[in-house]
């Protein structure tokens, strides 16, 4: 493992003791294999919609709601996780977490109904959070603080390669033997992840410190509310046209439905090119990366009415939405520079807050759609939420600065 010097994320408490003789790039690998398989749960239920919907016998609005409890399952099993494992091992951690993920998309694959489906998706949202939390830990521990954003983005990658892999693989089986099958292969990779990281993550126990109410104490932190909300806000707007770009394609652009894989793909493609560019911006100038994002995914997110009729438009515009899925990044090491010493519960919180955008993107969305405003009305909807991202942003800007100014006051005045 590379050592960091001190002061950096290695130093940190909690993170992984040195010693371990695995390459970094093995660990980091290790640790992306079970983002490739979270994301090709999250992305590929969203571009299976059309055909679950059907199985299970409901319309696609109403499908949407079961995107929103796997959503629901991250706001509520990242910080529920996080605190209750204060004092358990990150490599624990995380092999439970994914065995967990394994057996919940393994029932997903058998539900019998809408209601048992709704359950399960829940249940498999539980580790999601506090896994990626974790695993961003792990991989900012093993590099100096100057290049934290981009061996988080390492890990990142597993989630956004799955968007041009995982989840159109998915779809085509979706397609092919039924819908059941993209359950099935997520659960294999969640278990190909549990031998991985047993073998390759460095072995480590947790600081002596540690505890729950430590954890909490991110909870007080009004930056860390902030970040929490840029994020839970801004990041909504991807999801709300990206659950329906599948029946957007079908029903708007009247593409084959062999397509709908290769501009889901598109769409990876965009998040794979956005994550790596606002790592390395991250990593120079934070907090002006995460507004740019901002502003691209809204006039990203605005020109989706216009382009949705014809195939080429579309996929560039596909792309380009895609680009703003590397706000995720930022926002995670900003979290790390504002908890201070409650590090595992704002890293798995900031999972928390983009499936509260996985949540409010879906639910905004279908209802534009079910009031009758058409399927490219979820490019409105999402421009937005990133607006509303935007605004967040100012607003944590201004406190940032008065943070400072007050302290530079009250050091005058002594």
């Amino acid at each position: 493992m590379t050592l960091s010097k001190p002061g950096d994320a290695a130093t940190r408490p909690g993170a992984p003791f040195p010693g371990t003789t695995q390459p970094t790039g093995l660990i980091l690998f290790a640790l992306a294999m079970g983002g490739f398989a979270i994301g090709t749960a999250e992305f590929a239920v969203m571009s299976l919609l059309p055909y679950f919907s059907a199985g299970l016998g409901i319309d696609e609005p109403s499908a949407g709601h079961v995107i929103s409890a796997y959503a629901l399952g991250v706001v509520v099993g990242a910080p529920v996780i996080a605190v209750l494992a204060a004092k358990v091992s990150r490599r624990t951690l995380l092999i439970g977490l994914m065995t967990v993920f394994a057996i919940a998309n393994s029932l997903s694959a058998l539900a019998p109904s809408y209601g048992w489906m709704m359950g399960f998706r829940f249940l498999s949202g539980l580790p999601h959070g506090a896994y990626f939390g974790v695993a961003a830990l792990v991989a900012a521990s093993l590099v100096p603080a100057n290049r934290r954003a981009q061996a988080i983005a390492r890990v990142m990658l597993g989630l956004t390669i799955a968007t041009i892999l995982g989840v159109p693989f998915a779809n085509w089986m979706g397609q092919a033997l039924g819908w059941r099958w993209g359950f099935g292969v997520v659960a294999a990779l969640a278990l190909l992840t549990v031998a991985l990281v047993t073998a390759f993550a460095p072995k480590d126990r947790p600081h002596p410190g540690a505890s729950p109410l430590r954890e909490l104490g991110a909870l007080k932190r009004r930056q860390v509310w902030l970040t929490l909300a840029i994020g839970a806000i801004g990041f909504g707007g991807l999801f709300a046209v990206y659950t329906y770009l599948a029946s957007t394609l079908l029903e708007v652009t009247r593409v084959a439905p062999g397509m709908v894989p290769v501009v889901l793909a598109i769409f990876g493609a965009g998040m794979t090119v956005g994550t790596l560019a606002a790592a390395w911006a991250a990593d120079r100038a934070l907090m002006p990366s995460i507004a740019a994002i901002l502003l691209w995914s809204a006039a990203s997110l605005a020109l989706f009415p216009l382009a949705a009729g014809n195939i080429w438009t579309i996929s560039l515009v596909v792309f380009m939405i895609g680009c703003g899925g590397g706000l995720g990044t930022p926002l995670q090491t900003r979290l790390m520079d504002v908890a201070e010493d409650a590090q595992t519960l704002a890293a798995a919180l900031n999972h928390s807050a983009f499936n509260t955008a996985n949540a409010l993107g879906p639910l905004l969305g279908g209802m534009a759609i079910a009031a009758g405003y058409g399927w490219t009305s979820t490019g409105w909807v999402g421009c937005a939420l990133a607006l509303g991202g935007l605004a967040i942003w100012l607003v944590a800007l201004w406190d940032m600065r008065a943070g400072k100014t007050g302290g530079a006051a009250l050091v005058a005045g002594e």
